[in-house]
């Protein structure tokens, strides 16, 4: 990594007007709207990312049909994990249209596709009905909505912050990191009323659709109050100035690998925690310590819970303190407590499972919240969607995304409860001492400039 991203690139305290300085006396009425546009994407990815996960068995019986049970759930959750090898492509392709032809486009193309997959899904013929075209569909529909999922986050969050007051930027990240575990969340709410108000028939024959078909309506509104804003003033400046760059993934592949590399490292610790959290917690419990899977999903959904709650607190704490503070704690913190929490969650007393995931969830808020505004702050204008949608989709297809079947392999290989907690423990130890020696101050950086990282903490206005 180059000078540009040493730790002793110092930023000073926040100028009271810097290149989003604009954006202080931003309408209330827009604000949420760019709150609601940047963060319903997100909510929508992961809503059917739970569903899809919580249905699996279900999924799996109808389109995928065997006499072995085991097999059928292992045809649909391979499917859930192919969507996985389309991030990266999504996020290249639609990361290079936001740098290209703005954000706003950019982030109606991602919620146009995964609008039309998760409604699609929701209406696709069973095995049943049309055969083999059934599961090829399916698989076809996972694909399309992982393509759409790896150019939405970055996109999201590039949206948002280049929108966000200097000074809150950090709190402004906070709507994407909580609107992630807000989908996880009404996923599991939505799938656990069905399941306890239908029939295993009715849910076989049209229950497992409702949740599929609902997200249209919501993608439908998310594209609505996206087209309805302006670009971004950053994009919009690089329009005028006529500073687009036409070739962004090859220009960030040259100029900006230490913030890729650093975005890379940053996600592997943060997509692999919230892993942990949204979706691995549920298996643990259930399979590992056998607590019944309603009151293992009120614990996880309750865990969800704080850590949306808590998202806020950590934007306003990287505000206040920085993002290299800020993200170190939380790194460190997963390092520290994920062996001792999974130990008490292994103990299954539900209490003190539930304290065990507040304390987790508190430092997973940190790190998520803190990758969303570094994401934005380390890279130039010009070059900010593609060179933060590579490092973050590259880390998510190699660890976050791999990683709960990982630790399930840890779980029944072991005895020992918590050693699946020994794998994201290490991770974090390791991506700790290169962000310690890595990772630069962005609190502050111009975000209009096309300079490197330090002439735009200098040149910040």
């Amino acid at each position: 990594m180059n000078a540009e991203t040493t730790p002793q690139t110092q930023v000073p305290p926040e100028p009271a007007s810097s290149s989003s300085a604009s954006n202080e006396a931003l309408n209330p009425q827009v604000s949420k709207r760019v709150a609601v546009a940047a963060g319903i994407g997100h909510f929508l990815e992961w809503f059917d990312f739970a569903v899809y996960g919580f249905l699996a068995v279900t999924i799996g019986q109808l389109f995928f049909p065997s006499d072995n049970p085991t097999v059928s759930l292992l045809s649909s959750l391979s499917v859930f994990g192919v969507a996985f090898l389309f991030r990266p492509m999504g996020g290249l392709i639609i990361g290079a249209w936001g740098d290209r032809l703005g954000r706003k486009s950019a982030l109606s193309l991602a919620i146009i596709l995964m609008g039309i997959c998760t409604l699609g899904i929701g209406l696709l013929p069973t095995y049943e009905t049309i055969g083999i075209a059934a599961p090829i569909l399916l698989v076809v529909l996972r694909c399309a909505q992982g393509f759409s999922a790896g150019g939405e986050y970055a996109g999201a969050a590039t949206f948002l912050i280049e929108y966000a007051p200097n000074g809150r930027r950090g709190l402004w990240s906070s709507v994407v990191s909580a609107g992630a575990a807000i989908g996880v969340m009404g996923g599991g709410v939505v799938t656990l009323l069905l399941a306890s108000s239908l029939s295993s028939e009715e849910m076989a024959a049209w229950g497992w659709r409702v949740p599929f078909i609902v997200a249209g309506p919501l993608a439908v509104l998310g594209l609505y109050l996206r087209l309805r804003l302006e670009d971004t003033p950053v994009f919009l400046e690089l329009q005028r100035a006529h500073d687009v760059d036409h070739a962004p993934l090859r220009s960030a592949s040259k100029k900006s690998r230490s913030g890729i590399l650093l975005v890379f490292t940053c996600t592997a610790v943060t997509g692999l925690g919230f892993y942990y959290l949204a979706t691995f917690v549920i298996t643990f419990l259930t399979v590992k310590v056998a607590m019944p899977r309603t009151a293992a999903l009120e614990l996880a959904i309750l865990g969800l819970l704080v850590y949306s709650a808590m998202c806020p607190v950590a934007g306003m704490l990287g505000d206040k303190i920085g993002r290299r503070k800020t993200m170190l704690i939380g790194t460190v913190g997963i390092a520290v407590v994920t062996i001792p929490c999974f130990m008490i969650l292994g103990t299954g007393n539900w209490w003190l499972g539930l304290l065990a995931l507040v304390v987790f969830a508190a430092f997973e808020a940190l790190v998520n919240v803190m990758l969303g505004v570094l994401m934005v702050e380390l890279f130039p204008a010009r070059l900010r969607v593609s060179g933060s949608s590579i490092g973050f989709n590259v880390a998510q297809a190699l660890i976050g995304g791999p990683g709960p079947f990982i630790a399930t392999a840890i779980a029944s290989a072991f005895a020992f409860s918590a050693a699946p907690a020994f794998y994201l423990a290490f991770i974090a130890v390791i991506c700790f001492f290169v962000l310690l020696r890595y990772l630069p101050e962005t609190r502050g950086v111009s975000l209009s400039s096309n300079g490197t990282l330090a002439e735009r903490s200098q040149n910040a206005e």
